[in-house]
């Protein structure tokens, strides 16, 4: 399998976040809290069980009479209307299953309506009488009875804890959520920001304008009231509207959109009008709305209609970006990777009427960036930054952090005090390829598949003419794929030729080629490059217009829709039969593109055999490898 930045291909960075060491606010103060909740839960319920389990049976007052009468109690005891007694003979009782059962104590209740004769006949058969009074100091009832209350308290304070933690206070819900950073916590400027020089020529506008204002304004210019940064995540949006901050030495409130929405209807509006409040009162300053997508998508899009909270609090922002009140001095700046999806009102003049692009690094950009985040590591000798620079096209800022923290860490790991290439490099397969995969018990079959598929790719890569160079072959299995070859361009493109993707094309194809030349099947390790292959076809013939029989003619030209349901109301732009040619179109570039890596490999056997030999053995080469191949055998011709 071959992996390589394509034309088309979008790098998404999975930044990790910080964990709190409990899932509870407090930590171990409210583990232990619950840990005594429930022992006091416990020690009741066991009370509850044990008094049961030795509570006397209770007997009718008819009953306790007959007894009185037939001489057979000895002693009671009398607190308020409840008697409690023992028998001097046990007698007989039906439970409430309906079995028998003797008992020697007893208690009953003295009817409402009293028994003047009780005390007599108590008298004449010798019963002892004891009292007690009715005891009112016995706090054990009263805390059963108030204990649930105190629970749900406990809960209720337990949830609005909570609540705090998440900076919500109940009372004030619909209060601003930015966070308000001073110069003296900002301390980011553009030097900071490696790369994005176009980015940051056009903020300088916006800082001269917050420094002095008079500038401009004498020349009966405004500053634009909104500042979209648009570009791919990781490219250091963030980072520069923070760096606009520190220039201009103003107060910079910083929220996120889902900051805005909340379970209580018509929160956001008020949270947008609470910010827009705070930010006037501390003019000149910056609103910073990262990840605008949030509350700003469309309105009404999908089969399911629009969001209303969402909408609603789109409608306010939109008010308090171009309402009645001009918001002077006050500089709204928003981020977002998805602009496509933004609703038109947000992007209309007067509003984020500037839209700043803010691309992935080019390669010297990458190598200043590389130099910001090697600051406090210890590189080796080795480590060239430019080198690294090379290696890693179609990297983000965050994937170069990202990069040099992982081979950091593996340096860690290894004991050493300093980064070497090496590690650099290991951990630039680990982000683009995936963890290293072991324990894989593969048979040697097995093994010399994925050492011919590999070497297919490798050879055809590097006899065509247009393709990129090879950096390294590796069988070494790492996340989805038994194997890799690494193809690195010289230098960054933006404009691929026909000629380029035609051999591109090619390179895909030498997997499945080899498995047809070597053992006469297919496998599914080519699964991979079909699919890679097939949609860069398509494109040449639907979208660039690279097919000779269909011609300049894109048939995709409309936009990809990003709602569901949107796109049904669209009508494709060519007929039934257009599409079947499209089809056969698509699939004669791919059999060209079979039939050129097939020849490429018959025609090369013998240098064939050796790279997928040479892997087998080393299970990783480096691409110079293949071409000292290619040249012993040109220079053999020659002779």
């Amino acid at each position: 399998m071959n992996q390589k930045n394509t034309p088309d291909e979008n790098k998404k960075t999975n930044i990790p976040g910080n964990y709190p060491n409990s899932i509870y606010p407090g930590g171990n103060r409210n583990f232990f809290f619950w840990i005594i909740v429930s022992m006091i839960i416990g020690l009741w319920l066991f009370n509850s069980y044990y008094e049961s389990l030795n509570q006397p049976p209770q007997i009718d007052y008819t009953t306790f009479r007959q007894e009185v009468k037939r001489d057979n109690v000895k002693e009671i005891t009398v607190k308020g209307d409840h008697i409690s007694g023992t028998l001097k003979k046990s007698a007989q009782t039906v439970t409430a299953k309906g079995d028998t059962a003797s008992y020697s104590k007893f208690t009953t209740y003295s009817p409402s309506f009293g028994d003047k004769d009780i005390m007599t006949l108590l008298s004449d058969h010798d019963v002892q009488v004891k009292t007690q009074p009715v005891s009112t100091d016995d706090w054990w009832p009263i805390i059963l009875t108030i204990l649930p209350f105190i629970i749900f308290l406990g809960i209720g304070y337990y949830f609005y804890k909570r609540i705090q933690g998440q900076g919500q206070n109940m009372f004030s819900i619909g209060q601003s959520q930015a966070k308000l950073y001073e110069r003296k916590d900002e301390n980011v400027t553009f030097d900071d920001v490696a790369g994005a020089e176009g980015a940051k020529l056009e903020l300088r506008e916006i800082v001269d304008y917050l420094i002095k204002p008079d500038r401009i304004q004498n020349l009966g210019g405004t500053v634009p009231k909104g500042v979209l940064l648009v570009g791919p995540p990781g490219t250091g949006k963030t980072l520069l509207a923070r760096a606009v901050a520190g220039e201009a030495n103003v107060p910079f409130f910083s929220i996120t959109g889902s900051d805005f929405m909340e379970m209580f209807v018509g929160v956001g509006a008020k949270r947008v009008r609470t910010m827009f409040q705070d930010a006037k009162k501390a003019a000149p300053s910056i609103i910073f709305i990262d990840e605008l997508d949030s509350i700003g998508r469309r309105r009404g899009a999908g089969l399911g209609g629009g969001h209303d909270e969402r909408e609603q609090t789109l409608n306010q922002m939109l008010s308090e970006l171009d309402g009645f009140e001009p918001t002077e001095n006050v500089i709204v700046m928003a981020a977002t990777n998805r602009p496509d999806i933004l609703d038109r009102a947000l992007l209309r003049p007067g509003r984020f009427d500037r839209r700043i692009s803010v691309d992935l690094p080019t390669k010297s950009d990458r190598v200043e960036i590389l130099k910001i985040h090697s600051r406090n590591k210890p590189l080796a000798e080795d480590a060239d930054l430019d080198r690294i620079a090379r290696a890693t096209p179609g990297f983000s800022g965050a994937d170069l952090k990202n990069l040099l923290n992982e081979a950091a860490l593996l340096a860690a790991r290894n004991n050493q005090d300093k980064i070497t290439l090496s590690d650099i490099e290991h951990a630039t397969d680990k982000i683009l390829m995936g963890l290293e995969r072991t324990g894989l018990a593969l048979t040697k079959e097995e093994q010399k598949m994925i050492a011919y598929h590999e070497a297919g790719h490798a050879l055809v890569a590097a006899l065509m003419p247009h393709s990129d160079p090879i950096h390294k072959v590796t069988i070494v299995p790492r996340g989805q794929a038994m194997g890799v070859t690494q193809q690195l361009p010289e230098r960054d493109k933006y404009i691929y030729p026909r000629e380029y993707m035609l051999d591109r094309l090619a390179v895909m194809m030498g997997g499945r080629a080899a498995e047809s030349i070597i053992f006469n099947t297919a496998t599914s390790g080519a699964e991979n490059d079909l699919k890679q292959a097939t949609k860069l076809a398509r494109k040449m013939v639907l979208n660039w217009g690279m097919s000779e029989k269909f011609g300049h003619i894109a048939m995709n030209g409309e936009s990809e829709e990003v709602f569901l349901g949107q796109e049904l109301g669209h009508r494709r732009s060519y007929s039934e039969e257009t599409a079947r040619e499209l089809d056969n179109e698509v699939k004669a570039i791919l059999d060209e593109a079979y039939k050129r890596a097939t020849n490429a490999l018959e025609e090369n056997r013998e240098v064939f055999d050796q790279v997928a030999n040479l892997l087998l053995e080393k299970e990783e080469i480096p691409g110079e490898d293949v071409l000292k191949l290619l040249k012993k055998k040109s220079q053999k011709e020659v002779e």
